[in-house]
């Protein structure tokens, strides 16, 4: 999953960034509601963490230039404004979750892949294949009663993979989805990352889920 965060504090971007990188999330920082803008017309971007107060193009901006727009990412207000009336006024512009700064990672976390979940039209936290079950409440994968240790990415890899179920994704969507703008990585490592998911997969015997469509691309059917 693909996040940016608009603050205008470094220090809060910086942490965030970090932090939801650190749950396998690929998260990208702008520092006003322009720079965001700018991300957004040029890199899909799943959940925007928008802060309301910046100077330049505030986030009360940002929502009414996307509110316009007929797709747009899910947005998270993250903000010190704590009044009734900020909370109105940011969803009736379009936020989708809104919560008062000063905030706890693990919670931040859990709303982004509620929207994830919302965008993808799951009302389940379930996701099955076969005999493999992937909670993304918990974040727990199963084949059977087996549960899969999953590195943060792998575990990103698999979930993009279940949800576009049937689709098929080239290394370089992939890539753009699972890692940030500013990454030193190159797309050669999505073929790594297939290579260690799918040992474990066939450890836990679900070999051959995810299909390769050579010249194409990557697919779960």
């Amino acid at each position: 999953m693909r996040v940016l965060v608009v603050d205008d504090s470094e220090r809060v971007r910086r942490v965030l960034a970090s932090g939801l990188r650190s749950h396998g999330l690929a998260a990208d920082s702008a520092s006003d509601g322009a720079e965001a803008l700018k991300i957004i017309d040029c890199q899909p971007i799943d959940v925007v963490v928008l802060d309301l107060m910046m100077p330049g193009m505030d986030g009360i901006q940002l929502l009414h230039v996307l509110k316009c727009r007929s797709e747009k990412p899910r947005i998270l207000v993250l903000s010190a404004r704590d009044q009734v009336e900020d909370r109105v006024e940011a969803l009736n512009l379009g936020a989708d979750d809104y919560l008062v700064k000063p905030f706890a990672l693990d919670e931040v976390v859990a709303r982004i892949n509620a929207l994830s979940r919302r965008r993808a039209d799951a009302a389940s936290p379930l996701l099955q294949h076969g005999r493999l079950e992937m909670d993304t409440a918990s974040r727990l994968v199963r084949v059977d009663s087996e549960v899969l240790r999953l590195t943060p990415k792998e575990y990103s890899l698999l979930e993009l993979l279940l949800r576009r179920k049937g689709h098929v994704l080239s290394r370089q969507a992939i890539f753009e989805h699972l890692y940030e703008s500013d990454s030193s990585a190159s797309d050669t490592v999505i073929e790594v990352l297939l290579s260690t998911l799918r040992a474990k997969l066939a450890r836990a015997g679900a070999s051959n889920l995810v299909e390769t469509r050579r010249g194409f691309g990557y697919v779960i059917d």
